[in-house]
């Protein structure tokens, strides 16, 4: 096993090598055809693999590729972003999210997050927070789409050229373009308003590494409502090559950790849920009662959770903070 470790390890720091000198991230044949290298070569997660006791010089490679993959990452949601934008004299730009490469993830890991969420609020949310949208705020989209049809969804980014392209996404959908709301402003400057959300969601790709992340959860923390509910994007085992580790209370202090979700298919991202520590786990915020959630059928999470003997652990829980 650890010679089999070294060498993906190696396979790693190989295409990183190829990619740093790169000229451009944004998207090309060559790009395109790294990065899937890229992310096929991290998706295994039968590893014991640890990044965070690896050498300094391979912790330094993974830092600098997370931020790799975020720049490229950005550039490959605005360049589809802009595309998309542009059918909408044909009709609704929505209506062609498929085009997008990884779409069918961004389906999947929703189903997650909504699942995750339904059992731990017993409440639909009536307002959600998503911090780091970007200029194609799929998870929003999805989420109000397919799961959430009368929340309101308000998306915080520091890019307004990002922020331009999201709203011209949805500026044609009867429906989103009245309950989804762009903001733009960096997260540590956000301080009003943070406490009437019911849900707030942070990217991946907000804070690109350990410090930054921290950063930003501990000031949703200051300002965010006893009892919300914080969802975060982590990795695990490989795939914490392509994006940061949030997996411990440690990073979450002011919040109880409720379930870290750790998918074994080709969605790459760890779900992370979190509450508010102060709150109802019941009401919504400032008191207020939403609809109730509806037991979801065929749930993913749910299937795995019943299935827990027969399969590797991939949800961890965690009893209530005293």
């Amino acid at each position: 096993m650890a010679c089999n470790n070294n060498f993906v390890v190696k396979q790693i720091i190989d295409l990183y090598d190829q990619i740093s000198k790169l000229e451009s991230l944004k998207p090309s044949k060559n790009v395109d055809t790294l990065f899937g290298q890229l992310v096929s070569t991290c998706l295994p997660t039968d590893t014991n693999i640890d990044v965070t006791k690896m050498s300094e010089e391979v912790k330094d490679m993974r830092s600098n590729l997370i931020k790799l993959c975020g720049e490229a990452e950005g550039y490959l949601e605005q360049h589809f972003s802009t595309i998309l934008g542009s059918l909408q004299e044909d009709g609704n730009p929505l209506d062609h999210l498929h085009i997008f490469p990884y779409y069918d993830n961004y389906l999947k890991l929703s189903k997650i997050e909504f699942d995750l969420l339904s059992q731990h609020t017993t409440h639909v949310p009536t307002k959600i927070a998503f911090v780091g949208s970007g200029p194609m705020p799929l998870t929003s989209i999805v989420l109000a789409k397919f799961h959430l049809p009368n929340t309101t969804f308000h998306n915080f980014d520091i890019d307004s050229h990002a922020n331009t392209l999201a709203s011209s996404l949805v500026s044609r959908d009867p429906d989103l373009s009245k309950r989804m709301i762009f903001h733009t402003t960096d997260v540590l400057n956000a301080n009003e308003g943070l406490d009437q959300y019911d849900v707030v969601f942070l990217a991946a790709l907000v804070g690109m590494d350990k410090e930054a992340k921290v950063r930003a959860i501990e000031h949703l923390e200051k300002h965010m409502a006893p009892g919300a509910v914080l969802m975060l994007r982590s990795a695990h085992a490989l795939r914490a090559f392509l994006y940061p580790i949030v997996d411990s209370s440690d990073d979450l202090k002011g919040f109880q950790l409720l379930t870290i979700y750790h998918p074994t298919d080709d969605v790459v991202n760890s779900v992370v849920i979190a509450r508010k520590l102060g709150g109802s786990t019941t009401a919504g915020i400032n008191g207020t009662r939403g609809c109730m959630f509806m037991p979801c059928n065929c749930s993913k999470v749910h299937a795995i959770m019943n299935n827990r003997c027969k399969k590797k652990k991939m949800i961890e829980e965690f009893s209530a903070i005293e």
